[in-house]
C-alpha cells in the first residue's frame, strides 16, 4: 500500500542521527521506491539567501530546511496552494502541494502561502522502506496540512506522536538519551 501523503515518523530504534526524532512527509512511494522530505530540520541558511523571490511567501521561520540527505544542492518547495488547479499541482495533503520554484510565485497562476524550501530529500529503493517499516524504525501515520509548515518545528517530532493516541503517543515522552536515566 503506497505511504504517499503521509507521515514517516523516526522511533526510538533508528540509529541514525541523520533520521533521529526525524518527521518526513512522503511525497511519492510505489514499487520503485519512496521519496520525502524530512519537515522538523531547520537550516540557518534564510530563504531570501537562495530563493528571494520566494521570501515573502515563505512560512515561518523563513529558513531553508535540510529535507534529507539526499542531493542537498537541489531544492524541494512545498506550500499551501489556494488555487492548486491554477497551475496544475498535485496535492500532497489537504491544500499542499509542490511548488515549481523555476516560476515567481505570483505569475497569474496559483497563489502561494506558507511555502516552505527543503534542501535534498530522503530516498528509500525498491522494497527498502517496506523492510523499515517491518523492523519498527518507522511509524507510518496521517499527515495534516499544517505539519508541512509547523511553526514549530523542534516539538513537531513530539507533537505527531501525541496526536496518534495509545502506546505510540507515549513515546511523545521519550528521553533522547534512555541510559541517562
Amino acid at each position: 500500500m503506497s505511504q504517499a501523503g503521509r507521515l514517516l515518523v523516526a522511533t526510538p530504534l533508528i540509529a541514525d542521527p541523520t533520521f533521529e526524532r526525524t518527521v518526513v512527509l512522503l511525497l511519492a512511494h510505489g514499487p520503485q521506491g519512496a521519496f520525502g522530505v524530512v519537515l522538523n530540520r531547520p537550516s540557518q541558511t534564510r530563504v531570501e539567501e537562495v530563493a528571494p523571490d520566494w521570501q515573502p511567501v515563505a512560512a515561518a521561520p523563513g529558513v531553508v530546511f535540510v529535507g534529507g540527505p539526499v542531493g542537498r544542492d537541489a531544492l524541494v518547495g512545498l506550500g499551501r496552494c489556494a488555487t492548486p488547479d491554477a497551475d496544475g499541482s498535485d496535492l500532497i495533503v489537504g491544500d499542499c502541494a509542490p511548488v515549481d520554484l523555476s516560476r515567481p510565485p505570483v505569475l497569474g497562476g496559483a497563489e502561494w502561502s506558507g511555502v516552505r524550501l527543503f534542501a535534498g530529500s530522503a530516498g528509500w529503493a525498491a522494497g527498502q522502506l517496506e523492510d523499515e517499516l517491518d523492523e519498527g524504525a518507522w511509524w507510518a501515520v496521517d499527515a495534516d496540512a499544517a505539519d508541512v509548515v509547523t511553526a514549530d518545528p523542534d516539538g513537531q517530532w513530539p507533537e505527531v506522536l501525541r496526536r496518534q493516541g495509545g502506546e505510540v503517543a507515549w513515546f511523545a515522552n521519550h528521553p533522547h538519551d534512555p541510559s541517562a536515566n
